[in-house]
């Protein structure tokens, strides 16, 4: 049962963990907006679908949220405890560090059990509907927009340009050109105009006055043609703008990704390439080998001992006037069989690929679970031997302790997508490494020791100065 002192240090743990996991997870979605800000600006996109969008993004990224906010958190609670001196009254009541630490580690773990469950059934249900959405907003056209000067052709079958615009409405010296595909494009140019897009949103109507339709007409395979010149007063030409509008695609197109899958189906999936990858080589290597022709084969003329005995070699049995057709018959299957081996070898390696993918993801959603327990081994004893509470020193702390992970997470992704590393080593790599960092500060800070302290670093720094100088006045006297 929870006693006072759990529920005490669980209260200072709470807060400061909502706080820092929003602001964490509200850096990672502005961060993910700065790399896809290009296909997002001029789209036109509604408020409704800019927010679906955001809370998919928000949803894949809180795995990666809660890690850093329990590191930025335990540093606040435990060093701000350690500020206020209720550590050394905790400690001096005799209640170990481990004791008073145990309410915080619960709570990371299940937090690490939640990360968990979130990545093996939210995440690919979010990514899933993300990822299709991204599609669809990056495939969509620039919204409507002709700038002064500059050729539009952005509506398919038209470019246009508007010398003068004003008010978005009233234009000026406006030419179109209208693709034929066939004869010489058609060209209408008028003086003036209004320009006005319907309620809906579906037509573009350019209102014209004073100008001339050139058109021409006949077939385009002789010289017969008809030149038309056309003026008019006013004159209403219509667009089309459905192609600006943003289209569903299905989801089912990325359904197969390994980031949309869970635990179980990532692994049915790795286990269904790992048997196909088997089975193509099987069958390859005996396509191939049925290919060889008989004379090519060993086999065939070792068994005919008579010829052996006739002739030195099989090139002795083969008629002179038979050698350069079989030279090139048999150059011929050689290099079918050299592509053969070659299309085997690229199909391995893609296969091989995209077993390790879905071998990376899978140890990817343990490995950030137990990011959870990871960074509290590490915050939680930075805490206590800093004795420093705010946002002040622990937040460059846990900056410093997050870019490392992630440096060393992405270098392990990098190195399994590459095949230099197996995808358990290089997903577990960041964890091999932060787990003796933080048993090495709980030792610590068990032992009230102090290894940041500023003055042991300049004492070393001036004994490692005085040693130097003086062993440079030995070698000056002895010389």
């Amino acid at each position: 049962m929870f006693k006072k002192l759990d529920k005490l240090i669980l209260h200072a743990f709470i807060g400061p963990f909502f706080a820092t996991f929003f602001i964490a997870l509200f850096i990672l979605v502005i961060q993910f907006f700065w790399l896809y800000i290009d296909d997002f600006v001029g789209k036109g996109i509604d408020f409704i679908t800019l927010l679906k969008f955001i809370v998919y993004l928000t949803a894949t990224v809180v795995p990666l949220a809660l890690p850093l906010g329990i590191l930025l958190s335990s540093i606040m609670t435990f060093g701000k405890l350690g500020e206020n001196f209720e550590l050394m009254a905790i400690k001096s009541a005799g209640i170990p560090l481990l004791r008073f630490m145990r309410p915080v580690f619960m709570a990371s773990g299940v937090l690490a059990i939640t990360a968990f469950i979130f990545a093996n059934y939210m995440i690919p249900v979010a990514e899933l509907k993300m990822r299709t959405l991204l599609y669809d907003i990056t495939v969509t056209k620039p919204a409507f927009d002709i700038k002064e000067g500059i050729f539009y052709d952005k509506l398919d079958g038209y470019t246009m340009k508007i010398g003068k615009k004003y008010n978005d409405t009233t234009i000026e010296n406006v030419l179109i050109y209208e693709h034929s595909y066939g004869l010489q494009d058609q060209v209408i140019i008028a003086e003036k105009g209004t320009m006005t897009i319907s309620k809906d949103q579906q037509y573009l109507y350019f209102n014209l006055k004073n100008g001339w339709r050139y058109q021409e007409k006949g077939n385009a395979s002789t010289r017969e043609t008809e030149f038309y010149r056309i003026g008019f007063k006013e004159y209403k030409k219509v667009f089309d703008l459905s192609s600006f509008k943003l289209s569903q695609t299905s989801q089912s197109a990325f359904r197969s990704h390994y980031k949309m899958l869970s635990v179980r189906q990532l692994s049915y999936v790795a286990d269904s390439l790992k048997q196909r990858s088997v089975s193509r080589k099987k069958e390859q290597l005996s396509l191939m080998e049925s290919s060889l022709p008989l004379y090519l084969k060993d086999s065939v003329w070792n068994k005919t001992s008579s010829q052996k005995r006739t002739f030195g070699s099989m090139a002795d049995a083969i008629p002179d006037s038979m050698e350069q057709t079989i030279i090139q018959h048999i150059a011929v299957k050689i290099s079918n069989l050299k592509n053969q081996a070659e299309l085997l070898s690229f199909d391995d390696k893609e296969l091989n690929k995209e077993i390790r993918l879905h071998r990376m993801e899978q140890h990817r959603k343990f490995s950030l679970s137990l990011a959870c327990i990871i960074f509290f081994l590490i915050g939680a004893p930075l805490g206590t031997i800093t004795r420093k509470g705010g946002l002040g020193l622990p937040l460059v702390i846990s900056v410093f302790f997050f870019i490392l992970f992630h440096v060393i997470n992405t270098s392990g992704e990098k190195m399994v997508k590459e095949g230099v590393l197996y995808p358990y080593a290089g997903m577990w790599l960041s964890a091999a490494i932060l787990i003796p960092v933080g048993v090495f500060l709980m030792q610590k800070a068990r032992k009230d020791a102090q290894p940041f302290q500023p003055e042991k670093f300049y004492k070393r720094w001036l004994a490692l100065k005085t040693l130097f100088r003086k062993k440079t006045t030995d070698e000056t006297s002895a010389d």
